[in-house]
């Protein structure tokens, strides 16, 4: 089930009729919950594990957007894409603490995206603990900018950019989304941000991870997406798995609150029985009945980036 964060219209969004044949399936979606359950990010053994979408291709690999290991990029786009195709791109940053994670553990998340009609480049960044705030948003920053110069050479429309991203992630898609100062003029082409899972409200710094990434900063505000946002922001879409222990909903609801005291359209989706790893893994085919992130997601994307 998932409902409006404020609480209105929850819906289901599966049946419970089970046979033979779903018996199996039902089987092996415990079998990949359970791997979900033991594995934490990245999640290299679930992508290689997990059933991908036909509709959706990777159709180029490590591609540098700028110097050093950790700065390359994967393009993912639909199978069926015509050649002279201007697709709206949409930019998904994965979660990882900012200390983990690599592109490669999620092409299920690049393949689903790409079957829903979208070019998607997933890039990966700096981590820790060798790097530290900014150093991954200056990453990300940089992956937009490579995609604003080439991202037409791939079949994408380079002035319809969507940002998202899933936790650690999420939280570099907001921050160039909402601080100018990190894309400049370039982020006119940012058409909209989907936040998923996302700590954006995290100050003081309390728990490892956080200390580890910014704890060395001297303005711990300077650091925060809700201190940034505010009037001309991209439209934003927030969801969040009412299981999560890992990244409370007030993150969430902070940001929205200050994104609609500037009056920038904002939807928040709250998913029933979900936690924080499985806002992400919902992407992937077998998990899509536990919550309608691709789904709401592509909605989104469609609306924001002017497509049908």
């Amino acid at each position: 089930m998932r409902e409006i964060a404020e609480w209105g219209h929850p819906h289901p969004v599966i049946g419970t009729g089970m046979g033979k044949r779903g018996l199996m399936a039902g089987i092996g979606i415990c079998l990949l919950m359970g791997l979900v359950a033991a594995v934490s990010a990245p999640l290299q053994s679930f992508d290689l594990l997990v059933p991908k979408d036909s509709g959706g291709i990777r159709i180029a690999s490590g591609i540098a957007y700028g110097g050093g290991p950790r700065r390359k990029l994967d393009i993912y786009a639909p199978s069926d894409r015509k050649a002279d195709a201007k697709l709206p791109i949409v930019i998904f940053f994965y979660g990882g603490s900012w200390a983990s994670g690599t592109r490669t553990g999620y092409s299920f998340v690049g393949r689903a995206l790409a079957a829903q009609g979208f070019l998607v480049v997933i890039p990966d960044y700096r981590i820790g603990p060798e790097n530290v705030y900014p150093d991954f948003v200056t990453d990300g920053a940089d992956a937009v900018r490579w995609v604003i110069a080439h991202g037409g050479n791939y079949g994408g429309a380079a002035e319809r950019i969507v940002l998202s991203g899933h936790s650690a992630g999420a939280y570099i898609a907001a921050m160039l989304a909402v601080d100018g100062r990190w894309l400049g003029q370039s982020r006119r082409a940012v058409r909209g941000f989907v936040g998923i899972a996302g700590p954006y409200d995290f100050a003081p710094f309390d728990v490892p991870a956080s200390k580890a990434a910014f704890g060395r900063w001297p303005d711990a505000a300077e650091t925060q997406p809700v201190t940034w946002a505010g009037a001309g922001d991209p439209p934003t879409l927030l969801l969040i798995g009412d299981k999560d222990e890992t990244v409370r909903a007030y993150n969430s609801k902070a940001l929205a609150d200050r994104l609609r005291s500037a009056n920038v359209p904002v939807e928040i989706w709250r998913y029933a029985g979900i936690g924080h790893v499985g806002m992400v893994t919902a992407f992937a085919r077998p998990l899509r009945f536990r919550a309608s992130v691709l789904e709401d997601s592509a909605r989104f994307i469609r609306t924001v980036a002017d497509t049908d």
